[in-house]
């Protein structure tokens, strides 16, 4: 059972107190600043229904079971060749869930407003409080929230709240959506006089160095029965220093919103940067005869940028090319149950490979993602749609598109509009309107919303591609009379031209678009399978032959080789692209496809492959050896990267590839006889030597001026003998929340790691945590990842821990028949 005035102070005392001193120091009020809303994921039930026995409904006779929240029930499931959902949704079954929780809300808050608030339900929820039903929201992705305050009891007598979520109808989603209430829900009560939800838009129309001006834009929500007048104080932080403040008179009438506009500017303002995310709060207050009735927190951020026709995208007045990934929302083994930490490992990794930019792939994201980009500096398109009308799955959005576009592209806008990280907004993802001449009224009405909302930012939909020019792939050679515009790229309501693919293009953006700038919004769709590789590595491949003929090819095993040669017919390698995007000022920059493996849309293979080849990294977060090539050209890190493992058959010939950078040249030894010294001539990227397998070491030394810059060594394995765990962080908190990623390698008696293992490992855990998520990326794996135990590829294994709510040691222990087990202990504090 839940107390929500006993929630809100074991939730904020530590905020509060803190708030205090800081508030106080400042001079603004002697209230305590508390946060409007409080999650309640905690004491949930559950029922998956039998769809036989149940018939879509629950009783008295229901089973529940108890759960918190955010709970994705697909991944919970076995992998299913008859899932209606198919491949492409990962192979996992839907179905219809429900979901209630009890609370008590004290007597004191009858007189306040008293709502929930969904992050996300996948899909067609409909919620109830105490009986009375409240609405539905077919869009799994979009935040919605209702207002409990006429049906509420107070005081001693509970509240029931039930969500039904029905994702029974497949398939409805290209790839893995999850089912159920997987993002967070919030009670948020407030005083009848507040800041409307997503109630403030923050701008700054002049930006430089010296000064910024800033325009806040506020509604205020009067649900009185009888008009107010309050003062409005608004107050700019930077961290916890007081930067400005000033204040407006209202009276708003009642039952009506007041929009109001309060200008100020900041000397010397910290800019946020990519590499300096730096961020200012305005809290907002609402005062009646001096006494605080609400407040609003509003993160935002100072920045000026624009997308050059000529010189691509301006940020603070400096050229920066836009180094993103195309990220889809699910978690590896979590599925698609957020967890902001699990976000956090992801945005760091890609970080670590030089990334800048994320596009929300092909749905608005969870707030915890564009908070995580705010703070580590992060270019972000934000995506609304996959589809307009016309469907792509049979019982997808596109159904509901005439009903519910609107509302959800606006609750998108507002809810996301503040975020400095967000620098575009796409309206739609190679949605097959794009070729009809409807698309230009559609995409006016869809422009017309985000302008209506925001005029801040750019406008693009991700098109595939934006233009036909029939360039044959041999000369480059390209007919003028066959150069077709599709109508959505030839509207004129987009700001930016949203290539997908077509990179032989590219080059000719200006004479196909003499006005508008250019952005890549999808590009490569390269594939691999993380540690496995053909003899062979200079033939590229085209998986599958045509994206409309089944693919009856492949490798043993349903596996591609982990070289970059190997893509998509309409894609290109890694390399190929980013050599274009590299070379140009007016290309702007890339969003590659993808930065992890997600589940679903196993291209080039169907069953039993499960989950997607396209990633950087994949599914358990294990980089593949193109990662390296990103890091090598996308940051100032030395790299050295040197691949495939060295265990092969006597007398086979191997590729042996280095990516490198801060050298001229690298020299490889196997044994200790030299095979060469290369360098990369031109615009190559890499640098290969084939040489005759021999059992022992093999070595890299890269050079600059003839000194040594790096070394790399790789080392034939013996057999397995024994596990190395290692935990991405050996303390975390103990929030019930919080995750530590432990990475299981399997070595050999000498110590060396055995890239060729497959063992079978088995984990158990005691103490204050628990098992949440095991897999080992390998994308025709159909073991649960909700298990406790899971098979290597290519060595490695992933276990992912969660803290319990009190503190404590948490040990973990891994083992496998025939070899040494190994424990770890992570801290919750």
């Amino acid at each position: 059972m839940m107390h929500v005035k006993k929630a809100l102070i074991n939730n904020y005392l530590l905020f509060a107190i803190s708030s205090v001193l800081t508030l106080n120091s400042c001079g603004i009020s002697n209230e305590i600043y508390n946060e409007r809303k409080i999650s309640i994921n905690s004491d949930w039930n559950f029922h998956l229904n039998d769809s036989i026995k149940d018939r879509d409904t629950i009783s008295a006779a229901t089973q529940w079971r108890k759960l918190d929240l955010p709970h994705d029930w697909s991944i919970e499931g076995r992998f299913d060749e008859k899932s209606k959902a198919g491949v492409g949704g990962g192979a996992l079954n839907g179905g219809l869930g429900w979901y209630k929780k009890n609370f008590k809300i004290e007597a004191e808050d009858s007189n306040k407003i008293t709502s929930v608030v969904f992050d996300g339900v996948y899909r067609n929820s409909q919620v109830w409080i105490n009986g009375h039903y409240l609405g539905k929201r077919p869009n799994g992705y979009i935040t919605f929230q209702y207002n409990l305050s006429p049906y509420l009891n107070y005081g001693n007598k509970e509240n029931e709240i039930i969500v039904k979520v029905d994702n029974s109808k497949q398939p409805n989603s290209r790839w893995y959506s999850g089912s159920g209430i997987f993002r967070n829900v919030w009670l948020e009560t407030t005083d009848k006089l507040h800041v409307a939800p997503w109630g403030t838009y923050i701008t700054t129309p002049v930006v430089n160095n010296d000064k910024a001006s800033i325009l806040i834009e506020t509604t205020i929500q009067n649900q009185n029965s009888t008009s107010k007048q309050a003062t409005v104080n608004t107050i700019i932080f930077k961290g916890k220093k007081k930067i400005t403040s000033f204040s407006q008179n209202i009276t708003v009438e009642a039952n009506t919103n007041k929009e109001i506009k309060q200008e100020t500017s900041i000397e010397n303002p910290i800019l946020w940067s990519i590499e300096s995310p730096e961020l200012y709060t305005a809290v907002t207050e609402i005062t009646i005869d001096n006494k605080i009735v609400d407040q609003y927190k509003t993160p935002f951020g100072i920045r000026s940028f624009t997308f050059d026709y000529d010189k691509g995208f301006i940020l603070n007045n400096k050229q920066v090319k836009i180094k993103g990934v195309c990220l889809h929302h699910d978690l590896g083994a979590l599925g698609s149950a957020i967890n902001t930490r699990a976000i956090e490992r992801q945005l760091q990794i890609m970080k670590d490979m030089g990334v800048n930019g994320i596009r929300t792939s092909h749905n608005p994201p969870a707030p915890e993602l564009l908070d995580l980009c705010d703070k580590m500096g992060f270019i972000v398109m934000d995506e609304a749609f996959d589809m307009w009308k016309l469907n792509k799955s049979k019982y997808d959005y596109g159904s509901d598109w005439d009903q519910w576009h609107k509302k959800d592209l606006e609750d998108q806008l507002l809810r996301d509009r503040n975020h400095p990280s967000i620098f575009i907004w796409s309206i739609g993802n190679e949605i097959y309107e794009q070729w009809k001449d409807e698309s230009v009224k559609m995409s006016k009405e869809l422009a017309d919303i985000v302008k209506n909302l925001d005029k801040t930012r750019p406008i693009t939909a991700a098109m595939n591609p934006p233009v036909n020019m029939n360039i044959d792939e041999v000369t480059l050679q390209f007919e003028k009379s066959k150069i077709y515009i599709n109508p959505l790229a030839g509207s004129g309501n987009l700001d930016l031209i949203g290539y997908n693919y077509a990179h032989q293009t590219f080059e000719h953006h200006k004479t196909n678009f003499p006005k508008t700038p250019f952005i890549a919004t999808e590009t490569t769709s390269a594939l691999a399978t993380r540690g496995y590789y053909d003899k062979v590595s200079d033939t590229i491949i085209n998986w599958p032959i045509k994206w409309d003929i089944k693919f009856t090819g492949g490798n043993p095993g349903n596996t591609v080789s982990a070289y970059d040669h190997v893509k998509t017919p309409w894609g290109s390698t890694h390399e190929a692209t980013w050599k274009i995007i590299k070379k140009h000022d007016f290309l702007s920059g890339m969003y590659i496809w993808t930065g992890f493996d997600y589940i679903g849309e196993p291209t080039p293979y169907e069953w039993p492959s499960i989950s997607s080849y396209f990633g950087i990294v994949d599914l358990a977060g294990f980089p593949k050896d193109v990662y390296y090539m990103y890091q090598s050209e996308w940051t100032d890190k030395t790299v050295l990267h040197l691949f495939p493992h060295w265990n092969w058959k006597v007398g086979d010939n191997v590729d042996v590839w280095a990516y490198y950078n801060n050298a001229d040249e690298v020299e490889l030894f196997l044994n200790g006889k030299s095979q060469g010294i290369k360098s990369k001539k031109g615009d190559d990227l890499h640098i290969m030597w084939r040489i005759p397998y021999q059992p022992g070491t093999l070595k890299a030394v890269s050079r600059k001026n003839g000194k040594i810059v790096a070394e790399k060594t790789i080392k034939t394995a013996g057999e397995p003998a024994t596990l190395q765990l290692t935990p991405d962080r050996s303390t975390i908190k103990a929030d019930g929340n919080d995750l530590s990623f432990v990475t299981v390698d399997i070595m050999d008696e000498n110590g060396i790691f055995v890239a060729t293992a497959n063992n079978e490992i088995h984990f158990s855990v005691k103490g204050n945590g628990k098992i949440v998520g095991v897999t080992s990326g390998d994308p025709v794996s159909h073991e649960s990842m909700k298990g406790n135990k899971h098979t290597a590829l290519s060595g490695k294994c992933l276990v992912i821990i969660q803290s319990a709510k009190n503190a404590g040691e948490i040990e973990l222990t891994a083992s496998a028949e025939g070899l040494r087990s190994r424990s770890v202990i992570i801290n919750a504090k």
